[in-house]
């Protein structure tokens, strides 16, 4: 996998830095793809949460559930 793959994989991630009780801001890798890379990125980002829904038993992607979280959390 070279550098670039990389770079698109951890940006498809559900992972997101935030500060504590602050905003959640991008990922890393994202803000270093050029624009190009990043439209990639975002298809497969798409397609991974598609997936996720399909095989989790309430339907939700790992992005829903760490919103939920945050949200019943009152952050």
């Amino acid at each position: 996998m070279d550098e670039r793959e990389l770079l698109i994989e951890e940006a498809i991630g559900a992972h997101r830095p935030s500060d504590p009780g602050g905003p959640i801001r991008p990922h890393p890798a994202w803000l270093d793809l050029p624009p190009g890379d990043r439209l990639i990125a975002f298809a497969a980002t798409l397609r991974a949460r598609a997936i996720e829904a399909a095989l989790d038993p309430d339907a939700l992607s790992t992005t829903a559930r760490c919103v939920l979280a945050r949200i019943l959390r009152g952050a």
